[in-house]
């Protein structure tokens, strides 16, 4: 998908507007999620870019792609342009000797390892 979005429509809330053009980005990202994979392929990867204009966009990863369409639109730009482009995507083994819990990007470096309840009751 390559696409200019028209951010401002006579007639209608600006916010509005904007929800409708997610709204559009996250049905064509759910429609290309459904297609049947090609041999050999494990997931479906996206490329994205985002920005006021075609030469102004910028690369931006896929979970960003939202927060970088509001940028553009608190900047005050009346359109937006946005570029998504499937590509195949294969998933590669851990190395020998690691889990799935070593260097995992949803854990913070300051929170701890373990997070099962203790046996302590604090109000007692």
């Amino acid at each position: 998908m390559r696409k200019t979005f028209q951010l401002t429509q006579e007639g209608r809330h600006p916010d509005r507007v904007l929800e409708a053009v997610k709204h559009e980005i996250r049905k064509y990202l759910k429609r290309e999620r459904r297609r049947e994979l090609p041999e050999g392929v494990d997931f479906l990867d996206f490329d994205c870019r985002c920005g006021a204009a075609k030469d102004t966009a910028e690369v931006v990863h896929l979970s960003a792609l939202m927060a970088s369409l509001d940028a553009v639109a608190k900047a005050g730009a009346t359109e937006a342009y946005v570029e998504i482009l499937a590509k195949p995507g294969v998933r590669r083994a851990r190395p020998p000797g690691t889990s799935a819990n070593d260097d995992h990007p949803a854990q913070s470096v300051d929170a701890p390892d373990h997070t099962a309840p203790t046996t302590e009751d604090p109000a007692a």
